[in-house]
């Protein structure tokens, strides 16, 4: 059984497991503060969730939900004992553990053997597009679900038991998780069964699905569709593509390795049956997600949704790296395979160690500027990344830098209906608008007597984003009216 093995392989790699554990977990402790996207905005409403309880925000409640929850209760859970920063380093470190292990119990379980020489890449994978943007209930449920399908696929007895838990575990966190966890493990199971013609008809069956989805979704309302020009990019390698354009350029090069050390090892090993036989459902994953990258767009408005489904191939590309570094891993190791990669990890690492100290002194300037406010005040921000950061999220390092001092109105949760906090009309705490909260994202708020007072942080000067101001703002005014605006988003 898969568990028993998985026993087994930790006691003869004990120390290799541990070092490389911590090596992972330094992007987390390099700067005071973890700087991903979103997260901050997580922390923030687990603090409020504190608040309600203790009825001390007027206006918001708490409802019971079974998905798109798992992060957010455990910061709340966790954050009353041990403060919500503490919890949050704790959380995110549980999380890249879960994702980065999962996701190399899975290239094992698909290629017979641990994969030791693309760990770099999954690395990299780990401290990708979806950990930056900190979409953090995505990224447990994407990590659970590795480990699931991989016990799912190859397992037997209790390991079945295992990856049930996981799959609720998944579930609880995101239903997409859930759902690319049942999808994998139908196809990957199938392809071991199926044969002849069958299988066949199993490789093709869900490129017929994602076209008919593809003819329906072209009759909602939609935002950027990747064209034949540019959606071979997201191929898993725009998981590297991050604070400017020269992570691009990394991609590409991690992407071009990566494919001549394929090129080079099918050269002397395409004859092995047992090659062919371990990379062939993998890379039938790989093709049918890159060809959904080009058939779904990121964005789809739902209907009866205040909130459209954003970034949805940006997430799902998470998954095809992966299965990229299976389609890697299928090839007999060799020692340049890892000293690339390291290579190509070791600048990625120094980059964003660079990009995330700019990200920290941002949020140390919010900090300093909202800690002069009265306690409860209401403040908003339009801060915005540089021009080619593929990661717009970074406004929300105001919410948490209003932990235990301050109220940011424009913290989006409640509005969407999607998370555990909700809002009613009129609370003085947070708006009850998604329209208004994407106007005040965007500077582009018209600010209400009843706002006030509120303040305003903001980039002061366009020419150095880096530096930011905080103003009391005025009713009848736009919030973005003084300093860099950003641009719209939809």
């Amino acid at each position: 059984m898969l568990i028993q093995q998985g026993g087994i392989f930790l006691r003869s790699a004990a120390w290799r497991v541990l070092i490389i554990s911590a090596l992972l977990l330094l992007p987390c402790f390099w700067h005071k503060r973890i700087e991903a996207g979103d997260l901050p905005s997580h922390t923030y409403n687990a603090w409020l969730s504190q608040l309600i309880a203790e009825d001390k925000a007027p206006g918001l409640y708490v409802v019971s939900r079974w998905n798109n929850v798992l992060a957010d209760i455990a910061l709340a859970k966790l954050g009353a004992l041990t403060g919500f920063l503490v919890a949050e380093h704790i959380i995110v470190l549980l999380a890249v553990l879960n994702f980065f292990w999962g996701a190399f119990a899975f290239i094992s379980t698909a290629n017979r053997r641990p994969p030791w020489t693309v760990v770099p890449a999954i690395a990299m994978i780990a401290y990708g597009w979806t950990f930056y943007v900190g979409f953090l209930n995505y990224y447990l449920s994407i990590g659970f679900a590795f480990w699931a399908v991989a016990l799912f696929w190859q397992g037997r007895g209790t390991d079945f038991l295992a990856g049930a838990v996981l799959a609720v575990l998944a579930l609880l966190a995101h239903p997409m998780g859930f759902m690319l966890l049942v999808g994998l493990t139908v196809y990957l199971r199938l392809s071991d069964i199926l044969h002849g013609w069958l299988r066949w008809i199993l490789f093709i069956s869900p490129f017929l699905i994602v076209l008919t989805a593809h003819y329906y979704i072209r009759h909602m309302r939609t935002f950027i569709w990747y064209t034949w020009k540019n959606f071979f990019w997201m191929n898993g390698a725009d998981q590297l593509n991050l604070f400017g354009t020269r992570y691009k350029h990394l991609g590409w090069a991690v992407l071009i390795f990566a494919v001549l050390s394929f090129i080079y090892g099918m050269w002397w090993e395409w004859k092995d049956p047992e090659l062919r036989r371990r990379l062939r459902a993998p890379l039938e994953l790989w093709l049918l997600l890159v060809f959904t990258a080009l058939m779904v767009p990121e964005v789809i408005f739902l209907l009866h949704s205040p909130m459209p489904f954003a970034l949805a191939i940006s997430r799902l590309t998470t998954v095809t790296g992966v299965l990229g570094l299976c389609i890697l891993g299928s090839i007999k190791p060799k020692i340049w395979h890892s000293v690339g990669l390291a290579i190509c990890a070791l600048v990625f690492f120094v980059w964003t160690y660079h990009d995330t100290w700019i990200l920290n002194d941002l949020e140390r300037q919010a900090e300093t500027l909202v800690s002069g406010l009265p306690y409860g005040r209401r403040v908003t921000s339009t801060i915005t990344a540089p021009p080619g950061w593929r990661l717009p999220l970074i406004n929300h390092s105001v919410d948490r830098a209003c932990i235990a001092k301050c109220f940011a109105y424009g913290n989006y949760e409640p509005s969407t209906g999607q998370f555990r906090i909700r809002a009613r009309q009129g609370n003085p705490v947070v708006t009850d608008s998604v329209e208004d909260d994407l106007q005040m994202q965007s500077g582009f708020y018209p600010v209400r007597q009843r706002d006030l007072p509120m303040d305003q942080v903001y980039q002061c000067d366009e020419k150095n984003l880096a530096e930011l101001c905080i103003r009391e703002l005025s009713a009848g005014e736009q919030n973005g009216r003084i300093g860099y605006r950003p641009p719209r988003r939809f």
